[in-house]
């Protein structure tokens, strides 16, 4: 007679054991599960990896601090599984820039959610206590009697986790102690659940707050708790860096402006305009509009070799010293020029420059023109437009004895003279013969009345050369545009 089998249900333990030669030893069965439980852990990390490295390669790949914030609020939601999302920017150290970026918010959302008292919003929160501490360390964790109607528990407390970083409110409309107004503002714009994560190196203390909402009750789980975790430890030390640059930039444009005319003067029977652009790496280029006696105007654009603060400082001794010559000798540019070529040899014999000096008479209508290497005016009018021709000789520096010719031009009333540097060619990405030819016909399809108008022409010239964003490309090269319109 044969032993009665027991059929084999996963998952379920035959009542009856089965026969010694029909059952494999349980010492068996344990590695196999074990290693199973392995691989399904190893490709579980390998598969966190790839998305941290994904997320970190975008996140390196970003230019300029605004695009990083918003990356780094884009990569986080994914992370944490959220739709929506904002992220403050308050550097510990006071000096800004302060901002705040939004995902799936427009600004009046972000309006409406900076009506909540600062001390009662999560990014503020963590913003303002550098330990993060909100007087709740946990969840609370409440029985049927605690709660108020004796049979469900009641909601639960924000969650504060030790180290302080982040701030879990998984259930906004049910959280005992919320600030009033924080209710409001998460009901009127439909989050019922938010995320807060503090963005802090050890070199500059806390930089921003990221806060991701969801449109219900909810919280990450603690694998989505961590990989963010890891990123935000790497996204906090590139915005260090994109605001340390941020602020370098911002400190080059503005010593640069400073170092330029804070204002065009007013002389009779001219009319002037000026667009100046500085790269963000500071470049050394500059313009200057100077009385001269006896109602005369001198005009002057010009650069440097070089970027960054030097190329800023030498541009201002330049500039400075022009004036100087322009006010002794403005009526000769060759003169002038040869003066600001023998100062530039003698104290700084390894830079070079280009430059372009005009002597004006609006009265008489007439122009006296010298050019150093540097790129010839365009005059603008109803009957002409054309370059005049200045750039016959080698830039400053670049010869032991600088000369060149001068230039006479006579322009009549109603015209134009447009005064530029390289820059604006650079910027276009093309051979210098064809960004030639654009700045020429862009002044070509100016209409009519835009050319009468100084600031008009210069606005037309610079959408009509540099379209598409190019007029704020990220690019070394600074752009001047001088206009001049006699009456």
């Amino acid at each position: 007679m044969s032993t009665t089998r027991v059929p084999k249900v996963a998952g379920t333990k035959p009542p009856i054991p089965a026969a010694p030669h029909t059952s494999a030893p349980a010492a068996e069965c344990r590695p196999v599960d074990r290693l199973a439980a392995v691989q399904d852990r190893l490709a579980c990390w390998i598969s966190d990896l790839t998305t941290l490295h994904e997320l970190t390669e975008r996140l390196a790949g970003t230019a300029g601090l605004e695009d990083s914030l918003r990356e780094v609020l884009r990569a986080g939601a994914a992370l944490v599984g959220a739709r929506r999302g904002l992220l403050v920017l308050e550097p510990a150290d006071r000096l800004g820039p302060d901002t705040t970026v939004g995902l799936g918010l427009g600004h009046a959302d972000l309006g409406t959610i900076e009506t909540v008292p600062h001390g009662a919003a999560s990014y503020g929160i963590l913003l303002d206590d550098p330990t993060g501490n909100t007087g709740n360390t946990g969840t609370a964790d409440t029985t049927a009697e605690d709660a108020p109607d004796g049979n469900a528990p009641a909601p639960a407390s924000p969650h504060v986790p030790a180290d302080g970083d982040e701030i879990i409110h998984a259930d906004l409309p049910h959280e005992p102690g919320l600030d009033p107004r924080h209710r409001e503002v998460a009901a009127h714009l439909g989050f019922d659940a938010s995320y807060a994560l503090r963005l802090t190196t050890e070199r500059t203390g806390h930089l921003a707050a990221a806060v991701w909402l969801y449109d219900e009750p909810a919280e990450p789980v603690e694998r989505q708790r961590h990989l963010v975790g890891l990123y935000g430890r790497y996204a906090a030390e590139h915005i260090a860096r994109q605001l340390e640059l941020s602020r370098s930039r911002s400190t080059l444009a503005t010593l640069a402006e400073e170092l330029l005319p804070a204002r065009l003067p007013r002389v009779a029977g001219v009319r002037m305009a000026v667009r100046h652009d500085t790269g963000p790496r500071g470049g050394g280029d500059w313009y200057d509009a100077l009385p001269l006696p006896e109602g005369a105007l001198g005009l002057a654009v010009g650069g440097v070799t070089g970027s960054g603060p030097s190329a800023v400082a030498a541009m201002g001794r330049l500039r400075a010293s022009l004036r100087a010559y322009a006010v002794m000798e403005g009526e000769d540019p060759v003169a002038v020029l040869s003066d600001l070529e023998l100062l530039l040899r003698l104290t700084e014999p390894a830079r070079s420059a280009t430059a372009l000096f005009a002597y004006a008479e609006p009265d008489q209508h007439k122009l006296v023109l010298a050019g150093a290497g540097h790129c010839p005016p365009l005059i603008v009018g109803d009957h002409r437009i054309e370059y005049i021709e200045t750039s016959l000789s080698a830039p400053l520096g670049m010869l032991s004895c600088w000369e060149a010719p001068s230039v006479e031009v006579r322009p009549e009333s109603g015209e134009t003279l447009l005064l530029y540097t390289d820059g604006l060619l650079h910027r276009t990405g093309e051979p210098m013969d064809r960004a030639l030819a654009r700045l020429h016909s862009a002044a070509q399809s100016a209409p009519r009345a835009t050319r009468d108008d100084p600031d008009l022409l210069a606005d037309h010239v610079l959408r009509t050369v540099l379209p598409d964003g190019l007029d704020t490309l990220d690019s070394s090269e600074d752009v001047v545009l001088l206009a001049v319109r006699f009456d």
